[in-house]
């Protein structure tokens, strides 16, 4: 298969997440997609909503499907705060500030219902912004902002947002407790 110039690289992984090389992200989403390196972001206003996206219908994956605010793959050498950071800018039109890792170590495999694979490891973070949303209508079709606890209850329903985020909202929920006890 011959892949075009402009066609993104993502970074393949062993089963230890060590860097083992890449390949188009075009061609690495099937029914046999490999272990690769993803990162998940809830985005937060000041009034402590979250950004929910409902991922445009053209996407390989999950398309139409409501999610967290944005994901996405970092490119070969390059840092995943610089990927979440540059993905956020091109989906999303926003600056990020107080970025932070929650969950570095989140791994999933989730299989729609064409039977494309999702096989990630795929760090999970948190942001503020006090921009205005601006998105890609490429990359996604609706939005709202919404408080964490309908987020929290839509998780519970397996087809109300997608798999990973399915998956998140209770780790982050679970992480989010565990702080406020400590702090």
């Amino acid at each position: 298969m011959t892949v075009a110039a402009s066609d993104d690289l993502v970074v393949l992984l062993d089963e230890a997440g060590r860097e083992v090389g890449s390949a188009a992200k075009s061609v690495v989403h099937h029914r046999a997609t490999p272990l690769h390196l993803g990162f998940s972001c809830y985005v937060f206003d000041a009034g402590d909503r979250v950004l929910l996206t409902r991922r445009a219908l053209g996407k390989l994956t999950w398309p139409g499907v409501w999610s967290n605010s944005f994901c996405g793959h970092p490119a070969p050498g390059e840092p995943v705060v610089e990927a979440v950071r540059r993905r956020a800018r091109q989906e999303l039109g926003l600056s990020l500030d107080a970025l932070e890792c929650v969950l570095p170590e989140f791994r999933y495999r989730a299989v729609a219902a064409d039977g494309t694979v999702e096989n990630e490891i795929c760090p999970v973070f948190y942001a503020r912004t006090a921009q205005a949303v601006q998105v890609d209508p490429d990359e996604v079709m609706e939005w709202r902002w919404v408080p964490w606890h309908e987020l929290r209850s839509a998780a519970a329903l397996s087809w109300s947002i997608s798999p990973w985020a399915a998956e998140q909202v209770p780790l982050l929920d679970a992480a989010t407790r565990a702080d406020r006890r400590s702090g």
